[in-house]
């Protein structure tokens, strides 16, 4: 596989999810540069703007199995990974799989079921696997997780523990369409008459696993690593940050900044690429300090000015 093979790939599947969302193509991309990562993504906005509907539709356009679980109060770890069931004709515990054995998994309202829940996709989303009885149950390959959570109504809601937080590669959000894509989506919805929306695959799972691995091979220029690692360690060393990204940010950086340059045609990293992506990828891992939290200041404005700060390499 080459660079370019990827992008025209890339650009089909997000062409294709585009025929149902109108406009947000950056969301599209950060999207899909998790999936050529096998990394998960977190959406943290509104309801009604089309979260659900986004990982639905890659699901169709890549050709993947797709499930849903509506996280609750009272879900149970064993609604989301399964359980063994007593066959009474058999007189056996047979074991039936719960909906994280899919491919893309919507984890919807995540943070309204109770940390015992949560737990249950931990193991999951970090290790591709599930134990059940003592027995390792392998997931599909790729699994990525989507998960959404309502940044309203915090009553009765679990927040998530910065370990889980940790586990996904990027948090985004989908944001309010312009008046005009607003009108457009109208107008589809009119002429499809009916919400359903259908979609073609123009991909493959399998295919989507070699672009990963093609992603994985990809090299990064030392002055590039220096760049990342600069980046990581000044979210440590911030006055308003009380708690700074560990490796785990430099890593999905790393990752994401190959990402976005294979997504673009190149197989050589720049960084452009790094700073694209430096905030979904590291704002949900940084804590600020109490003042800074209460005076309304965002980790996403703490990582521009990082960016701002360290001195960007040349590149040959």
């Amino acid at each position: 596989m080459q660079a370019e093979e990827l992008q025209r790939t890339c650009n089909a599947i997000m062409d294709e999810v585009g025929k149902a969302i109108v406009g947000k193509r950056p969301v599209l991309e950060r999207v899909m540069l998790a999936m050529l990562c096998n990394g998960h993504v977190l959406f943290e906005d509104y309801p009604g703007l089309a979260k659900t509907m986004i990982a639905n539709c890659y699901a169709m356009a890549v050709g993947c199995t797709f499930k849903r679980v509506q996280f609750t109060p009272d879900l149970l770890p064993a609604d989301i990974t399964g359980s063994y069931i007593m066959n009474r004709k058999s007189g056996e515990f047979e074991m039936r799989k719960g909906p994280i054995f899919t491919n893309i998994l919507l984890a919807d309202e995540i943070n309204r079921a109770p940390p015992k829940s949560q737990s249950a996709l931990l193991e999951a989303m970090q290790e591709r696997q599930v134990t059940l009885e003592g027995e390792t149950q392998i997931l599909p390959n790729p699994f990525i997780v989507l998960a959404t959570q309502n940044p309203i109504e915090y009553e009765g809601t679990y927040p998530l523990p910065e370990a889980q937080i940790d586990r996904f590669l990027i948090r985004t959000a989908v944001g309010y369409p312009s008046l005009d894509e607003e009108k457009e989506i109208l107008t589809r919805r009119r002429k499809r008459q009916q919400e359903k929306v259908e979609l073609q695959a123009v991909c493959s799972p399998q295919k989507m696993v070699e672009m990963q691995r093609y992603v994985e091979s990809l090299q990064v220029e030392d002055v590039i690593q220096d760049y990342i690692v600069k980046i990581v360690d000044m979210t440590r060393k911030h006055s308003q940050v009380q708690v700074g990204s560990s490796p785990r940010g430099s890593l999905a950086l790393m990752r994401l900044s190959t990402a976005r340059s294979a997504l673009f045609g190149r197989d050589y990293v720049l960084p452009d690429d790094v700073k694209a992506v430096a905030v979904p990828a590291l704002a949900h891992r940084l804590i600020l300090a109490a003042d800074p939290w209460i005076r309304g200041v965002r980790p996403e404005s703490v990582i521009d000015s990082i960016l701002k700060t360290v001195p960007v390499p040349k590149v040959d």
